[in-house]
């Protein structure tokens, strides 16, 4: 099982690992040029050591590297803020959120594109206050006051991805399980569907919704995200929920299996027009 920090650790020294030999420099020249030794340089591209944005900086200078929107991602990946000024907001609420909701904050904070299916509650990007804290009422028992407000609080700080400039470009597909369920009664429920409404017109947002009509289908063994970043496919990377902890997927294969069975999922799914007007139909009926 692979955690966020480790995977990104990876991702980033592969990353750093490619840059350096398109150049034609070996470990040691580019330890040499930075003032480092060798092995500094190779524990940061086999991703068993983290790296500091200031080092990161270092190694894309000695590398030549240019391309503004590379350099940013990059730098992010290390730990430093981004251009939008998505700085790590989360550590706030670091003794109320168990280590695999940090890391999947993190990588929601770092990606530009976000595909996911969920099967039981409508996705945390989506979600209203109120049926934001009825569903971590039921998934959290025995929470204070003080900290079921602090995890709603982090719930819809979460959201502010959506109003980036440049936002983070979301694709949703709901089983008609997710609209069915009734969350927090009636009225939580019918402001939800509305919430759902208006998020579907947003246009980096896609909602497509997968009735029971399709019978079963590809996402029937649970729900998946799949994070995507710019300039870069090699830096995806599958997040799979457990109950006390999340796995990551970063392999080749992994990804391309599950970014079939989504296009399958849309396949099968009602077109974004057509999952309007079903939602529009359940509004009419809470």
């Amino acid at each position: 099982m692979k955690h966020g920090p480790a995977v990104r650790r990876r991702k980033l020294g592969a990353e750093l690992r490619a840059l350096r030999t398109s150049v034609g420099l070996t470990s040691g020249e580019a330890a040499g040029l930075v003032g480092w030794h060798q092995s500094k340089v190779s524990r940061i591209e086999t991703g068993t050591s983290g790296v500091k944005p200031a080092d990161v900086r270092l190694l894309l200078d000695a590398y030549g590297v240019a391309d503004d929107q590379l350099r940013e991602l990059l730098l992010v990946l290390a730990g430093a803020h981004d251009g939008n000024g998505r700085n790590h907001w989360w550590h706030a609420y670091r003794g109320e959120l168990p280590p695999t909701y940090r890391d999947f904050i993190s990588l929601e904070s770092q990606a530009s594109a976000m595909r996911t299916l969920e099967t039981s509650v409508v996705p945390g990007l989506l979600q209203t206050p109120e049926y934001a804290r009825a569903v971590t009422c039921a998934a959290v028992e025995g929470l204070s006051e003080e900290r079921l407000d602090a995890l709603v609080e982090v719930r819809l700080a979460r959201q502010d991805v959506l109003r980036a400039k440049p936002p983070l470009t979301l694709s949703a597909v709901l089983d008609e399980a997710v609209l069915r369920r009734e969350v927090g009664g009636p009225g939580v429920m019918s402001r939800q569907l509305e919430r759902l409404t208006e998020a579907a017109i947003m246009p980096h947002v896609r909602l497509q919704v997968l009735p029971f009509a399709a019978g079963a289908h590809i996402g029937v063994t649970g729900s998946f995200v799949i994070f995507s970043f710019s300039r870069t496919s090699d830096l995806d990377v599958v997040v799979l929920d457990h109950l006390t902890s999340s796995l990551h997927l970063e392999r080749k294969e992994d990804l391309e299996a599950y970014a079939e069975a989504f296009d399958s999922l849309l396949a099968h799914a009602l077109s974004p027009e057509e999952s309007l007007e079903f939602i529009a139909g359940m509004t009419g009926d809470t």
